[in-house]
């Protein structure tokens, strides 16, 4: 039986897996590095647990290691590339880690600062809010396969905060985060919700 468009929507937010950048913990936006086999295995695995959901619309990040992942879970659905799921720009700080910036830049925050020559918070607010606006016109599950930050600020845009509180919200590789709405809600629609598993 086919999807009612009537089912709400329900957003599977998932983090690439492990790579070298993430495993030394330097910040990887745009450089586009693959999967370790490490990673490659982590993203069959969610591929086996996402198996009994069916979704309605799979995006990626254009970026090679999101794309792995998405077509490693084998999900069975096209895929589209979506521009807007690609991770921050970093700027002069690509490649580097937090501990390495800060002795140069003391009291240096991601999300309070930004990148210099990269984007700040105001422009990956910009980001995501673009990008919700658009989701909010499909149904049913839609998977976004996407990057560490850029999915931590989505999540802390669908439930109405300030993309800051954002370090709140981390996501391991192969990380999957539900993004959907309280039904539950006595004001009817629901509020936005927020579920890790």
């Amino acid at each position: 039986m086919g999807k009612s468009f009537s089912e709400p929507l329900r957003l599977f937010l998932v983090r690439h897996g492990e790579t070298a950048w993430s495993m030394t913990g330097q910040h990887t936006g745009l450089t586009d590095i693959p999967l370790t086999a490490h990673g490659e295995q982590e993203a069959r695995a969610l591929g086996v647990s996402l198996r009994t959901t069916a979704f309605t619309t799979v995006l990626t990040s254009p970026l090679r290691r999101a794309r792995q992942i998405c077509e490693l879970a084998a999900l069975g659905v096209v895929t589209q590339v979506e521009p807007d799921l690609t991770e921050w720009h970093y700027g002069d700080y690509e490649g580097e880690r937090t501990c390495d910036i800060q002795r140069i830049r003391a009291g240096w925050h991601v999300w309070r600062d930004g990148w210099p020559q990269g984007e700040s918070p105001a422009d990956v607010t910009v980001c995501a809010d673009r990008l919700l606006g658009r989701l909010q016109g499909l149904y049913g599950n839609v998977a976004l396969f996407t990057h560490g930050q850029f999915g931590a600020a989505l999540g802390a845009r669908w439930i109405k905060l300030a993309v800051g509180a954002a370090e709140h919200l981390p996501l391991g590789p192969a990380c999957l985060s539900i993004l959907a709405y309280d039904t539950g809600s006595c004001h009817g629609a629901g509020h936005c919700a927020l579920e890790y598993r």
